[in-house]
């Protein structure tokens, strides 16, 4: 497995709540892509929700609200805004427009400078790199990265012809602490389904005997040795249950088998793996 090291630019989204309380009560006022919908029978009501469409934002977004940032606690119309905002030199205390060298004393603000991302660092030992496809700015050396389109993602090259391709595999939560994968800051591992999970995540569930991906059940490593044990402990046992038949499903290859039922486990007639559920 290979482990992804990101950086996220943005340090969180700001999201914007919608008052609903005079708005019509139904099932939900969000669509199948998150969009919101009223319903257009009611037309004050659809008037006062559409009010403003498309004319307030920035370039960025066309949006009908602002966000106060946490860290100056001053109001932009998004976070890209406020990155593009300004910046003040450490050493003299100028402010002035988002720049990699100070306007006034000359000094270099941050040896990794990114003006897409406006980010700056001077711990260059992380070797950032800007991914004009991510979009951010990610660590670990360009050299030692590629970007998958179908993933949405940088990952190790050690993985680049081994990988099992999910579309937008990165572009969702942790499936264990929920955290949003492709902004995440802690390492992330790509399972061999193609799934991924934070690797610190993936070890607590190793720690826990939880040896299945969470999202599709199959192995998340080789378990060739432990099935090899479980054969052995298998066949110690004896089975009152030797004339029952039972069809199972393999989670790891897919092959249906009919095998005698055991009360312990089931083996796979495929790919001899226990990693099966009854069907």
């Amino acid at each position: 497995m290979g482990a992804v090291q990101l950086e996220s630019v943005a340090a969180q989204h700001a999201h914007a709540k919608l008052n609903v309380d005079s708005l019509p009560q139904g099932p939900s006022l969000f669509d199948g892509n998150d969009t919101a919908r009223i319903d257009g029978s009611k037309s004050d009501e659809y008037e006062r929700f559409e009010k403003g469409l498309m004319q307030y934002g920035c370039a960025h977004y066309r949006r009908r609200c602002r966000i106060r940032a946490p860290c100056c606690n001053e109001i932009f119309d998004c976070r890209h805004c406020h990155n593009e905002s300004k910046v003040i030199c450490s050493l003299c205390g100028t402010e002035q427009e988002v720049r990699q060298i100070c306007i006034n004393c000359g000094v270099c603000m941050g040896k990794y400078f990114c003006e897409v991302c406006k980010l700056f660092d001077d711990d260059v030992s992380k070797q950032q790199y800007h991914c004009h496809a991510c979009g951010i700015c990610r660590i670990g050396g360009r050299e030692n990265f590629f970007h998958c389109s179908k993933c949405g993602c940088c990952y190790s090259k050690v993985l680049k012809n081994s990988h099992a391709c999910v579309e937008g595999a990165m572009h969702h939560d942790c499936p264990i602490c929920f955290e949003y994968l492709f902004e995440s800051r802690n390492d992330v591992s790509v399972l061999p389904c193609g799934h991924t999970i934070h690797e610190k995540c993936l070890k607590e569930m190793k720690e826990h005997c939880q040896f299945a991906c969470p999202l599709c059940s199959k192995s998340v490593c080789d378990m060739s040795k432990a099935w090899e044990r479980l054969d052995a402990e298998l066949a110690t046992l004896s089975n009152s249950f030797d004339d029952k038949v039972v069809r199972i499903l393999c989670n790891d290859c897919g092959a249906v088998s009919e095998v005698q039922f055991h009360l312990i486990a089931h083996k796979c007639h495929s790919c001899k793996s226990y990693n099966t559920r009854q069907i």
